[in-house]
């Protein structure tokens, strides 16, 4: 991530004008995002990523092996979620309360990083944060979450938490329906979704199922495809011919599926995204250089994949937080200020402004 000032933080000055990275959408204004705080030990958002949940659970480790004690076995950082789980279900009363306790201290870091957001004058108005990424799809994710949410409402700070409602894996592909031009909604029932991500790239069909829910709230990955790009150092070309391989096989499987796909490609990736589709920056953790002046994955999107049916392709993209908290939108009609926090490699985030106000709220 690029370097602020200690104490400072960064955020985009100018609305872009293009169809990529906008602040204006159809049903929200997105406030801000990709927000860089800095503080004397670094990056605040890192105070509350996966890594620093490992970090709190090796402290205590480190604590209890000098009293020859440590219940635990293996390197911390190899310890999967789903073992992390098991042993607060299923492990001796020691393995679980070390758990909980690395789980308390990583809930009053993610507490104390809100804190810090709230600050900020795009956050001042927050009333609800969703809270995504991979580590919030676990139970020590989810308690951490709601251990959060209590430490904050015991300060005063009266913000709702909540888990994203979706997998967090299909959060980030569903999100970008509500990226879709309306035109989108009167002829199609699906469309291509794309999240890249610091190890792995997802390309998927959203299903609309606007009959059962016009807002999109019964949206749904019919099918999805991974690549944990992460285990093999692609060139940046390897990576988007691969991902371009992906898409097509999801558009040949969408077919498949009798869905009548919308000429349509949603893309969420890491950084600051420029309206014309350049990576300003914050895309340092993908393979090779995408902030490159030369590069547009915009385009080089719609070269490998230039039709879908029979329609040119439209390619639409956003900041990966951005979108996974998209997929939250129908849900959060009854607040007028809300965010998200995407929990993972590190930590993203935005804030959202509905453009429709919540029923009973004054307009002054």
């Amino acid at each position: 991530m690029g370097g602020a000032a200690a104490g400072t933080t960064r955020t985009r000055d100018a609305r872009p004008h293009g169809p990529h990275g906008a602040l204006e959408l159809p049903s929200v204004v997105v406030t801000s995002y990709n927000l860089e705080m800095r503080d004397e030990d670094g990056f605040v958002g890192d105070k509350a990523s996966r890594r620093a949940f490992v970090e709190h659970l090796d402290a205590l480790r480190d604590h209890l092996r000098a009293q020859s004690d440590d219940p635990l076995k293996g390197d911390t950082g190899a310890i999967s979620k789903r073992d992390l789980d098991a042993l607060l279900s299923d492990g001796d009363p020691h393995q679980a309360a070390l758990v909980l306790s690395a789980i308390e201290g990583f809930a009053q870091s993610l507490a104390f990083v809100i804190r810090r957001f709230v600050r900020l004058k795009s956050w001042a108005e927050v009333e609800r944060i969703v809270v995504g990424g991979g580590f919030r799809d676990s139970r020590v994710g989810e308690l951490a979450i709601g251990r959060a949410g209590i430490i904050l409402s015991t300060d005063g700070h009266g913000i709702d938490l909540v888990p994203v409602s979706h997998h967090p894996d299909e959060a980030g592909l569903v999100g970008s329906a509500h990226l879709a031009p309306t035109w989108i909604f009167e002829g199609f029932d699906s469309l291509v979704a794309v999240d890249i991500g610091g190890s792995n790239i997802r390309t998927g069909i959203v299903e609309l199922r606007q009959g059962k829910a016009p807002d999109l709230r019964k949206a749904r990955v019919s099918s999805s495809e991974l690549w944990r790009h992460a285990d093999e150092e692609p060139s940046r070309d390897e990576a988007i011919a691969r991902l371009c391989k992906m898409l097509k096989g999801q558009i040949k499987q969408a077919k498949k599926d009798g869905l009548r796909l919308a000429p349509f490609i949603g893309v969420g990736c890491p950084g600051m995204i420029g309206p014309h589709g350049a990576i300003d920056r914050g895309a340092q953790n993908l393979p090779g250089n995408w902030e490159s002046s030369r590069f547009n994955l915009v385009d080089s999107i719609r070269a490998l994949v230039p039709t879908i049916g029979e329609h040119e392709t439209l390619v639409t993209m956003h900041n990966d937080a951005v979108i996974q908290g998209l997929s939250e939108m129908p849900a959060m009609q009854d607040v007028e200020h809300w965010a998200v926090l995407t929990i993972g490699t590190g930590l993203g985030n935005a804030s959202y402004r509905n453009r429709t106000r919540p029923k009973g709220k004054s307009k002054s």
